[in-house]
């Protein structure tokens, strides 16, 4: 049996990678896929653990190869997911994050319209901007970019499943995990996950006092 994929998308500074952290403490059956960029680290960021590092020539001769099931340009940076390593964790039956824009939501939806996408949104456009700031990581100008974009990266949300208002991060935390909570309930999963038990129930054996 197959696991869920689930997509997190927000603007930049509305908290989508903080909430997805805690969500994979929190669950154990969760994988989050780790994509592969044209960024530079930013500190204590790992290579292989936050994002595959490459060069954009690298991740030129991976998207030509075929490699990514969905890949964009964000904020002047190429990122992209490996087709290979989702579609084995799937089919091993782990559920799957991919934490990606709405661009790469649209390319995966695409190949997998099964997907569950939520869209992460801040409390108000200051609370964005405070966000930015206090990462003292980027410059003023790529602050600038990210707030620019940050009005048509959110006009998106219409297209997603799932909206969570990231205003209080623990109840935010909260409503991300009751999501994958849900979608695992569901009948077409659990009729699937417990065929035998099912079954029995329905057509149970004669039983002897």
């Amino acid at each position: 049996m197959s696991g869920n994929l689930f997509i997190v998308s927000a603007p930049s500074g509305a908290g989508k990678t903080s909430l997805v952290a805690a969500l994979l403490d929190a669950d154990p059956l969760v994988r989050k896929s780790v994509s592969f960029t044209t960024r530079a680290p930013r500190p204590g960021e790992v290579n292989g653990r936050e994002y595959n590092f490459v060069t954009v020539d690298e991740f030129e001769r991976m998207r030509v190869r075929g490699d990514f099931v969905e890949s964009a340009l964000v904020h002047g940076n190429h990122y992209g997911t490996s087709h290979t390593w989702m579609g084995a964790r799937m089919a091993d039956g782990h559920d799957i994050l991919l934490e990606i824009d709405w661009q790469g939501a649209v390319q995966v939806r695409r190949v997998n319209p099964t997907a569950i996408s939520i869209f992460i949104l801040p409390p108000s456009y200051q609370a964005l901007l405070s966000r930015l700031n206090s990462r003292a990581t980027d410059a003023p100008e790529i602050i600038a970019q990210r707030l620019h974009n940050a009005r048509e990266e959110m006009s998106h949300l219409v297209d997603f499943d799932y909206v969570i208002i990231n205003e209080d991060f623990d109840r935010a935390a909260q409503e991300l995990a009751a999501i994958v909570v849900a979608e695992r309930l569901k009948r077409a999963r659990q009729t699937e996950r417990h065929q035998e038990l099912i079954h029995q129930l329905l057509h149970p054996r004669q039983l002897h006092p």
